[in-house]
């Protein structure tokens, strides 16, 4: 198994795949491309036809976008329980993922992933701010409904988990406060051993992506 990604300072998608794998602990090589160079994009459609990263290597077969990979390896591992054992749990988890996976554009406009960049400020528009709230809300409901099964999203880790981790890293880079009843999760992952694997490497990366760099 390998798993191509991008630069961890600032690929929010190919953290939610890297962290699915980790967390669920697989056994798989990485392969990292550097995003924004003269030669990202002729590496990456050497192993997918999109061009895009993250990107599944498995039996010579390469699969992309991120729920994809998520459905693959539940579909190939389901031992992994990749998503909750709870039919009606499963559908919410895939529901809320799906969510995040097509929505909260502007909160991803304004507010890039940049590990980084601790204390960076953005203006929160009207719109930013309804991402953030329906964001909570997802948390919170999840809190209410799951609490006595674990500390992450639906108790035991899951793809939703992985879905969401960016958001959390977003938070913490921007600095927005979390209400007490939709903390639990990201306290929960910023203790998680991968993400701290991730966010020291994504310190140790030495490449600039000025776009995604706020006022530059």
């Amino acid at each position: 198994m390998k798993l191509v990604i991008g630069n961890k300072n600032y690929s929010s998608w190919s953290l939610r795949a890297w962290l699915l794998l980790k967390e669920s602990e697989f056994d798989f090589e990485e392969i990292r491309i550097p995003l924004d160079t003269e030669t990202s994009a002729a590496e990456m459609l050497n192993y997918s036809p999109a061009g895009r990263v993250p990107v599944l290597l498995l039996d010579d077969e390469a699969i992309w976008d991120t729920m994809a990979i998520a459905e693959t390896v539940n579909d190939r591992w389901p031992e992994k329980s990749i998503w909750p054992q709870d039919p009606m749990a499963r559908a919410h988890a895939r529901a809320i993922s799906a969510e995040m996976h097509s929505g909260f554009e502007a909160l991803r406009e304004a507010m890039p992933m940049n590990c980084r960049a601790m204390g960076r400020k953005v203006t929160l528009t009207d719109a930013v701010t309804a991402d953030i709230d329906r964001i909570f809300d997802i948390w919170t409901d999840c809190y209410n409904r799951y609490q006595n099964r674990g500390d992450w999203l639906f108790g035991k880790f899951s793809a939703t988990d992985a879905m969401y981790a960016p958001i959390v890293l977003r938070l913490r880079t921007y600095g927005i406060n979390l209400p007490e009843s939709a903390s639990t999760y990201p306290r929960r992952l910023l203790e998680s051993t991968a993400i701290q694997e991730w966010l020291a490497e994504s310190e140790s990366e030495t490449e600039v992506i000025k776009r995604e760099e706020t006022g530059q």
